[in-house]
């Protein structure tokens, strides 16, 4: 699959996310990159202050960073469907950290 389209299908997750959610998210990126250096097998990685998390001081920031790892996904999929059903998973899974959402209760929702 091609850079191209995976991000294609990272945009088109975007889409499925409720505009009320999408409309709060409040400085955050989302990214595509190869792997996570560190962890190769990682699908994606929020990395930021949740949004539960900030206070009346948090301003000036950096935008969060939302990533999805394409060649850990690709891997990790036999054919081009389970591709769009695990970016879809992984990039609402990412958004849901940064509303504050923890590993827990995700795997509690299914979204684990």
């Amino acid at each position: 699959m091609t850079q191209l389209r995976f991000e294609e299908l990272v945009s088109d997750a975007l889409d499925l996310v409720p505009a009320g959610l999408t409309d709060r998210m409040d400085n955050v990126v989302v990214l595509v990159e190869d792997r996570h250096p560190e962890d190769p097998d990682l699908l994606g990685l929020y990395e930021g202050v949740a949004l539960t998390e900030r206070t009346s001081d948090y301003g000036g920031e950096l935008p969060d960073r939302i990533t999805i790892y394409r060649d850990a996904v690709l891997e990790m999929c036999e054919d081009s469907d389970q591709v769009v059903d695990e970016v879809a998973i992984t990039v609402v899974h990412e958004i849901a950290h940064h509303f504050g959402i923890g590993e827990e209760r995700l795997h509690e929702l299914g979204w684990g």
